[in-house]
C-alpha cells in the first residue's frame, strides 16, 4: 500500500510540474461577474487546448499553463462577443481579468475550438474524445473517466449521486428502463458527445410546472462515420477452463439514422460473463413508472411469488451457460410520431453450489423441544446445498408518441415479461435425519413457475392556453403467477399443522399456487399558472385493484397423488383495493428558494373473501407533504422533503391458508391486517463546481413507521411457522449518504460513504403458551469506499481503492459483527502504438467478530493486439487468474444472521477475435 500511495505522490507532482497558474474574473460590461463562462488556453506552438475551465459564481477562473510558452485565451458567454487575448507565460503565475460585451446577435455561443466539457442551462456536454486514452472499448469505459459521473460494476450510471434513468442515442430510447445493456455493449470509438441532462422532463409542456430534479438522462451523439452506416463489432472466441472447453461469440450491430435506428446485441457464452441476469429481469421497469407511490402518499405495490429463487451475483456461480438476444428499434413515419420498442431474451443454465451457516436468535424451545426455564436459545443449522437452475425470460415493449402540436402529446405504451423458471436443489443440513439403513439423506426441493404479466401505459397532456395545462395518465397491469413447489425429506416438523399423513416416509409435498392480479391506476393533473413563478395543481385519481390467490398443498402417497382436506392449507382468496384521491398542491419561487407544498385527500376501501366471510375496511386519510429547495448556485442546491405516506400490503399476506416458503419455513397469513403509516424526511445537497471540477453530493434520510406490518414467527427448532401482524411499536431508520469526487486533467479521485442505522421490531411466540412477545433488532451498517483513477494518453493508467463494508447487528440480544474489506487495482496500459494490456485485481477479506473467517482474491487479465487502421483485434484474456475456488456472503433478518460460502468458476483462458465494422 505504501508503493501505491507512492506512486500516487509522484503522479500528482508529475501533474503539476512546470506549470504556472493563470486566473482573474470575468465580467460584463458593467463590472458584473458572469459565472459558468467558458475559459480555453490553445498553445500557438502545437495548436493543442493545454487548458479549459468555467468561471464559478464570482467570475474568477483558473487554467494552468506550461512554462514559457505562448498562448491564445479565449473566453465566451451565451449572449457576449468571445473575446480572445494573447498570453506568454513566463515563470511566474499571471492574473488577468476579463471584461465582455453584449451581443444581442448571438443566441448561442459559437466556440472555435473543442471543449472538453461546456454547460447550457441543466444539460452538461462532454466531448468523449477529449478523455478517451485508446484503451476504452465501451461506453461504460468512456463515462467512467467523466467528472461527476460514476459507473458500478453492475453498469448502473450515476450523476452527482443521482440513478440514470435511461440512456439514449441520437435522441432515441435504448432499451428504455435499463443503463446496463448501454454501457456494456455501446461501442466507446462511436461516442462523439456525452450530453447529461438533467432535471429532463418526458413532457415538454409540463417541464415547467413538475419537480424533475430527481429525473437524469443521458443522450450520446454518434460520430458523423458512425450514423447512416451500420456499425458494431463480431466476436467469436474458444479456451479452455480446468474441467470443461470455453466458447463466447458476441455479435453486436447497430444503425441510426434521422429516421430509424436498429440495435442488435447477442451474446453466447460459457465463461461466467452475464449480459441479463435474472435478476436484472426482475427490476426491469422497461421505462414504466407506478402513478401512485410517493407523488401521492400511497404505497401498494403488487409483490413477487416466486420461492426462495436464489440471484447470485454476476459471474460468481459454480457453472454458467448464457444465451441472449436482445433487438431495439424507433421509427418516425413523420416527423410528429415516434415509434419504439424492444425484444429481449435471455437464457441461462447456472449450477449453484455453497455452504450456508444460520444462527437463530430462539427464545421459545431448545434442541429437545423443551421450553427454556430462564435466557435466550442459540440455535445455528449449517447447510450444504447443491442448485441446477433453468431460466427462460423474455421482455417486449411497443411504445408509440404523437405530437402533433405543441399543445398536444399522446403516448401509449405496452411492456410484456414473460417466463419460465426451475430450480432443482438439494440440501444436506447437519439437522437431516437419517433413514432406516442409517443413510444421511438429501432434502430434495424442486420450484417452478412461468409468470407473465402485460402493463399499458396511456397518456395525454393538452395545454389549453399559457394558463391551463392538463395531463391524463392511466396505467393498467395484468399478472398471472402459477409458483410451484416440491419437497421431499425424511421429517416435516410442521406435517401435523398441514395435514399431511405422518406415516409418510419420506415425505413428498407439493403446492400449487396462482395469483391473478388485474390493476388500474389513473389520474388527472390541472395546472392552474398563476405566473412565471408559481402555479396551483390539483390532482384527481384511483387506484382499481383485484387479487384472486389459490392454493393448494398434496403428498404423495403410495405412488398417488393425495390432497390434503385440512382447510388451513388451502387458500381460496378474492381481494379488492380501491382508492380515490383528491389532491391539491401550491408551488412558487421566491430568491433561491422553491416551495411546494400541499396535500392528498385518500378514501380507501378494501375487502377480502376467504373462509365463507368478508373482511372489509373503508376510511379517509389526509396526507401532507412538502419540500423546500435553496438554488445556492447554478450549480448547487439544497432540498429538504417531508411526506406522510400510507402502506397497504397485497394478497399474498391476507390469505390465511399455509404456503411453504421453503422446506424449514410455513407462512400463514392474516387476513386483518391493516395499513401502516410513515412519516419519511429527507435533506439532500448537491454541489458540482465546474470551476475547479468538484462534485460533492449527500443526503440524510428518517423515516419512521408506525403500524408497520411484522412478521411474528414460531420456531420448531430452527424450523418456523410464521404469520403477519400489524406491530404496536414504531420502526426507524437513519440513513446517510456522502460523497466527494474531484476531478484534474489526468486524475480523480474519489471518496464516499454510506452509513445506516435501523431500529425494527417483530414478534416470537412460544408455542408452548401461546405467549407473544416483541423482539427489537438493531443494524448498523456501513460502507466506505476511496478510489485514485488516472486518465493520462501515452502512459499506464490505473484505478486503485479501497473499499470496506461493515455490518453490525444486535437481534433480540445476539450481537454480530461483519467487516469486509476489499482493495482493488485496476492496470490498463497501451505500448508499442498496437498492443493493449488491461488487468483487474480485487482483494477480500472477511472478518466475523476479529477473526478472520475468509479470503479470497480476483484477477482478470486481457492482453489485445489491434493493428492500426486495422479492423481485426485478437485477444488473449484469462478469468480467475488466481483460481480462487469461493465466495463469501453474509447477511441477517429478524431471525437469524447467515454466512454463505459457495462455489465460483476455476480458472479460464479465452482466444477471441474481433472484427469491428
Amino acid at each position: 500500500m505504501k508503493k501505491i500511495l507512492l506512486v500516487v505522490i509522484l503522479m500528482t507532482a508529475w501533474g503539476t510540474y512546470a506549470q504556472v497558474t493563470m486566473k482573474g474574473v470575468v465580467k460584463d460590461s458593467i463590472g458584473n461577474p458572469l459565472e459558468m463562462a467558458n475559459v480555453i488556453a490553445i498553445n500557438k506552438q502545437t495548436k493543442k487546448l493545454d487548458s479549459y475551465g468555467f468561471t464559478d459564481s464570482k467570475g474568477n477562473y483558473k487554467l494552468n499553463l506550461k512554462k514559457n510558452s505562448n498562448y491564445s485565451i479565449k473566453v465566451s458567454y451565451i449572449g457576449k462577443k468571445t473575446v480572445e487575448v494573447s498570453v506568454n507565460s513566463k515563470d511566474s503565475d499571471i492574473e488577468k481579468s476579463i471584461s465582455m460585451l453584449t451581443d444581442d446577435t448571438l443566441d448561442e455561443v459559437n466556440i472555435t475550438y473543442k471543449m472538453p466539457v461546456t454547460v447550457k442551462g441543466d444539460t452538461i456536454v462532454y466531448d468523449a474524445d477529449s478523455f478517451k486514452s485508446g484503451t476504452e472499448k465501451k461506453l461504460g469505459d468512456v463515462l467512467k473517466k467523466l467528472p461527476g459521473i460514476e459507473v458500478n460494476d453492475d453498469g448502473e450510471i450515476e450523476v452527482e449521486g443521482k440513478t440514470v434513468k435511461k440512456v439514449m442515442v441520437e435522441g432515441k430510447d435504448f432499451f428504455d428502463g435499463d443503463s446496463k445493456l448501454a454501457t456494456k455493449n455501446i461501442p466507446a470509438d462511436a461516442i462523439d458527445k456525452v450530453q447529461v441532462l438533467k432535471n429532463h422532463s418526458e413532457v415538454g409542456q409540463l417541464s415547467s410546472v413538475t419537480d424533475n430534479e430527481d429525473n437524469v438522462v443521458i443522450n450520446l451523439k454518434l460520430k458523423e462515420g458512425k450514423k447512416n452506416f451500420w456499425f458494431g463489432e463480431v466476436t467469436a472466441g474458444i479456451g479452455m477452463g480446468i474441467s470443461k472447453e470455453r466458447y463466447i461469440a458476441h455479435p453486436k450491430l447497430f444503425y441510426y439514422n434521422p429516421k430509424y435506428s436498429v440495435n442488435i446485441i447477442t451474446d453466447v457464452n460459457n465463461i461466467g460473463e452475464v449480459p441479463f441476469t435474472m435478476r436484472d429481469y426482475f427490476k426491469f421497469t422497461g421505462g414504466f413508472r407506478s402513478l401512485g407511490g410517493s407523488s401521492n402518499g400511497t404505497n401498494f405495490n403488487v409483490g413477487s411469488n416466486d420461492i426462495s429463487f436464489l440471484t447470485l451475483q454476476n459471474n460468481r456461480a459454480k457453472e454458467i451457460e448464457t444465451k441472449f438476444g436482445a433487438v431495439n428499434f424507433s421509427y418516425s413515419p413523420k416527423k410528429t410520431w415516434d415509434l419504439s420498442g424492444f425484444a429481449i431474451y435471455s437464457g441461462n443454465k447456472t449450477d449453484i453450489e455453497q455452504m450456508t451457516s444460520r444462527t437463530y436468535s430462539n427464545a421459545t424451545i431448545d434442541k429437545n423441544n423443551i421450553p427454556p426455564a430462564a435466557g435466550k436459545i442459540i440455535d445455528t443449522e449449517t447447510t450444504q446445498d447443491q442448485t441446477a437452475q433453468v431460466s427462460d425470460l423474455g421482455l417486449f415493449k411497443l411504445s408509440s408518441s404523437y405530437k402533433p402540436n405543441s399543445a398536444n402529446q399522446f403516448d401509449y405504451d405496452i411492456f410484456a415479461k414473460v417466463s419460465g423458471q426451475e430450480q432443482k436443489q438439494s440440501t444436506i443440513s447437519n439437522r437431516t435425519f437419517l433413514n432406516a439403513n442409517n443413510e444421511i439423506v438429501p432434502i430434495n426441493q424442486v420450484s417452478t413457475q412461468n409468470p407473465f404479466s402485460l402493463n399499458q401505459n396511456l397518456n395525454y397532456y393538452y395545454t389549453l392556453n399559457d394558463k391551463n395545462i392538463f395531463a391524463f395518465e392511466a396505467q393498467h397491469l395484468w399478472q398471472d403467477e402459477d409458483p410451484f413447489y416440491n419437497a421431499k425429506l425424511e421429517q416435516l416438523s410442521f406435517a401435523n399443522l398441514i395435514g399431511l399423513n405422518l406415516t409418510a416416509n419420506p415425505f413428498d409435498v407439493m403446492q400449487e399456487k396462482r395469483i391473478k392480479t388485474n390493476k388500474f391506476d389513473a389520474k388527472l393533473d390541472y395546472y392552474y399558472v398563476l405566473n412565471s413563478k408559481s402555479n396551483i395543481n390539483v390532482t384527481f385519481g384511483s387506484t382499481l385493484s383485484n387479487q384472486k390467490f389459490n392454493s393448494t398443498i398434496f403428498e404423495i402417497l403410495n405412488g398417488n397423488r393425495t390432497s390434503v382436506n385440512k382447510t388451513e392449507s388451502i387458500n381460496d382468496v378474492d381481494f379488492t383495493f380501491n382508492d380515490l384521491y383528491l389532491g391539491l398542491h401550491y408551488k412558487f419561487i421566491t430568491g433561491i428558494f422553491t416551495f411546494n407544498q400541499g396535500f392528498t385527500l385518500h378514501n380507501y376501501t378494501s375487502k377480502n373473501t376467504q373462509l365463507g366471510s368478508v373482511v372489509d375496511n373503508n376510511f379517509t386519510k389526509l396526507l401532507p407533504d412538502a419540500s423546500i429547495k435553496v438554488n445556492l448556485k447554478k450549480s448547487e442546491t439544497l432540498r429538504l422533503r417531508y411526506s406522510m405516506q400510507t402502506s397497504f400490503t397485497d394478497v399474498n399476506q391476507l390469505a390465511q391458508g399455509y404456503v411453504f416458503n421453503n422446506y424449514n419455513s410455513l407462512y400463514s397469513g392474516n387476513r386483518e391486517l391493516e395499513n401502516s403509516l410513515s412519516h419519511n424526511v429527507n435533506l439532500s445537497y448537491f454541489s458540482f463546481n465546474m470551476f475547479n471540477y468538484t462534485n460533492i453530493f449527500g443526503s440524510i434520510n428518517y423515516s419512521k413507521r408506525i403500524d408497520a406490518i411484522k412478521s411474528n414467527t414460531q420456531f420448531l427448532g430452527v424450523n418456523q411457522v410464521r404469520t403477519s401482524i400489524n406491530s404496536l411499536f414504531p420502526d426507524e431508520t437513519i440513513s446517510g449518504r456522502l460523497n466527494f469526487q474531484k476531478s484534474y486533467r489526468k486524475f480523480k479521485i474519489t471518496l464516499g460513504g454510506n452509513v445506516s442505522y435501523a431500529k425494527s421490531n417483530s414478534l416470537i411466540t412460544n408455542r408452548f403458551n401461546n405467549e407473544t412477545t416483541n423482539r427489537l433488532s438493531k443494524t448498523f451498517t456501513q460502507s466506505y469506499t476511496t478510489k485514485f483513477s488516472t486518465n493520462f494518453r501515452s502512459a499506464p493508467n490505473f484505478d486503485v481503492g479501497y473499499n470496506v463494508a461493515i455490518n453490525n447487528s444486535n437481534i433480540g440480544g445476539v450481537k454480530n459483527t461483519f467487516t469486509t474489506h476489499s482493495p482493488y487495482m485496476n492496470l490498463d496500459v497501451f505500448f508499442l502504438k498496437e498492443f493493449g494490456f488491461t488487468s483487474k485485481y480485487t482483494y477480500n477479506q472477511v472478518v466475523r467478530d476479529g477473526e478472520t473467517i475468509d479470503k479470497y482474491g480476483f484477477l482478470r487479465a486481457d492482453l489485445t493486439y489491434q493493428k492500426k487502421d486495422s479492423q481485426w483485434e485478437y485477444k488473449i484474456g484469462v478469468t480467475n487468474l488466481l483460481n480462487s475456488r469461493s465466495l463469501n456472503q453474509n447477511s441477517s433478518n429478524d431471525i437469524f444472521i447467515s454466512n454463505s460460502t459457495y462455489i465460483i468458476q476455476p480458472r479460464i483462458a479465452v482466444l477471441s477475435i474481433k472484427y469491428n465494422l
